[in-house]
């Protein structure tokens, strides 16, 4: 039988994913349904896909939210499950449940101030308050900050970005030095990564030594990923190539083309941005759970 406790946790996430869908449909979103088992993945460098009898099980929506934006959609979202293999931990699941949403015309910072905005209405709504305490650790979900990645190894690790990743330790210290310390008392959005570590997200046209590309953190959780969306399709076609090239030689799951999202990116992708979030962490900091299994069935 369910304990009392996690009983209490499964309302709650049940009340909390009701208040970001009233959230996203009073701000005049779409909520779309795309499928679960696809042909071909977005090829990530330490991402994992599962396979499933000869194609794969998603770990991300995006390509295919991508394909709904370039062919007229505006603003999109959608809750669904998705798969990444070989993770089981504390903050892991093979199987998650993912909230990904996208706005065409919205800058990335931007929409970190709408991001942050419903976290905040979601605790209101749910909680009562905004003011929480997460592991003991006491967080206001209505207050937030930028810090760039820079200034955060520089504070937490007492190097730059750049030193960092010369060094080959830029992961290490994002993981041992920098991640604890970020979303201490608020949200922190760790924005502007390094233009190597861009992914999917445009340069900025600012300064291109950097991506148009935020985490967002909460008590040391890394909750979402978001960026200014790469619209080139030719600059999107060559990392791609630079990350199967990677894969192969970790020996990863090889990956057919994505066609419809290339067409989608010779159409032309409007300017537009997208931010992935992992809604078992935040009912995880909700309920002030220390495990996901506390929060899911």
């Amino acid at each position: 039988m369910m304990n009392a406790e996690k009983l209490r946790n499964l309302k709650l996430r049940s009340e909390l994913f009701r208040a970001i869908r009233a959230f996203f449909y009073d701000a005049g979103y779409i909520e779309v349904e795309t499928p679960v088992k696809i042909h071909a993945p977005a090829p990530e460098e330490y991402i994992e896909s599962v396979r499933a009898e000869g194609d794969f099980l998603r770990t991300s929506p995006e390509l295919a939210m991508k394909v709904l934006l370039a062919d007229g959609m505006e603003k999109i979202f959608q809750i669904g499950v998705c798969f990444r293999a070989n993770e089981f931990g504390r903050k892991h699941r093979e199987e998650f449940t993912m909230l990904e949403f996208y706005c065409r015309g919205m800058a990335y910072r931007e929409q970190a101030v709408f991001t942050a905005d419903f976290v905040r209405r979601a605790a209101e709504q749910v909680l009562g308050s905004t003011r929480i305490e997460y592991g003991g650790m006491p967080v206001d979900l209505g207050s937030y900050e930028f810090v760039t990645v820079d200034e955060a190894f520089r504070r937490y690790a007492g190097c730059t970005a750049a030193e960092a990743d010369a060094a080959d330790r830029f992961d290490e210290l994002m993981v041992t030095k920098i991640e604890p310390q970020l979303g201490r008392g608020k949200l922190t959005f760790l924005c502007d990564y390094p233009a190597n570590r861009a992914s999917l997200a445009q340069l900025s046209v600012s300064d291109p030594t950097v991506a148009e590309r935020w985490e967002l953190y909460i008590a040391g959780i890394e909750l979402a990923n978001a960026f200014g969306e790469l619209t080139d399709a030719a600059e999107q076609k060559a990392r791609f190539r630079a990350a199967l090239k990677f894969r192969a030689e970790a020996g990863m799951h090889a990956y057919p083309e994505p066609v419809e999202f290339f067409a989608a990116l010779e159409r032309g992708l409007p300017a537009s941005s997208g931010c992935a979030m992992g809604l078992d962490r935040l009912a995880m900091i909700f309920c002030d759970a220390d495990d996901i299994g506390m929060v899911r069935a």
